[in-house]
């Protein structure tokens, strides 16, 4: 099963965030993503068995105990790749409690086994894959207004021909534990 740890957004925020894709969707071509797929993401696991899941969901538990909100800040706009095919992004400036989640959460999945992308973390919030970014300048944008996330969330993604599916399979919130399927 394909898995990731991600940041949950706030719907403010994602609210913004999707406000400015579809001012810059108006001025490049690509293959924006929709609002609901937006997260930060601070592991990626790939591909893990049951045992493995299973000790995921634990090194996300202890790596949030005691936590304190993320606080999120946009940090101008990015991109992966050439200007002619590039994965655009939205950065998220650096903050003590984000790089410390991350840290955490990096090495509880190390203790317990569980394989992970070992890049360093680079924040930022997926807006469009595909893009061709113009070579002219880009439109008056409105960033998302400061905010700060409290839930982190253990996915399953699955990927078909319109993009990735997420499903959320365990979420933390700092101070208490939310299974997929619970009322929060």
């Amino acid at each position: 099963m394909r898995t990731f740890i991600a940041l949950d957004l706030p719907p403010d925020f994602a609210d913004d965030a999707a406000a400015l894709a579809r001012r810059l969707s108006a001025s490049m071509e690509g293959r924006f993503l929709p609002r609901d797929t937006y997260h930060l993401t601070l592991a990626f696991l790939g591909d893990v068995d049951e045992a493995q899941l299973a000790a995921a969901t634990d090194a996300l538990e202890a790596a949030c105990t005691g936590a304190s909100p993320v606080p999120l800040r946009s940090d101008g706009l990015g991109k992966f790749g050439r200007a002619s095919d590039a994965t655009l992004w939205l950065g998220i400036a650096p903050a003590p409690e984000l790089e410390q989640l991350a840290a955490r959460l990096r090495v509880e999945l190390r203790d317990r086994d569980v394989p992970f992308d070992a890049k360093p973390l680079k924040a930022h919030l997926t807006l469009a894959r595909r893009a061709r970014i113009p070579h002219v300048g880009l439109p008056h944008l409105a960033f998302p207004q400061d905010d700060e996330a409290v839930d982190v969330t253990l996915y399953k993604s699955t990927l078909d021909r319109a993009g990735a599916i997420y499903q959320p399979l365990h979420t933390v919130r700092f101070g208490t534990v939310r299974s997929e399927g619970e009322d929060s």
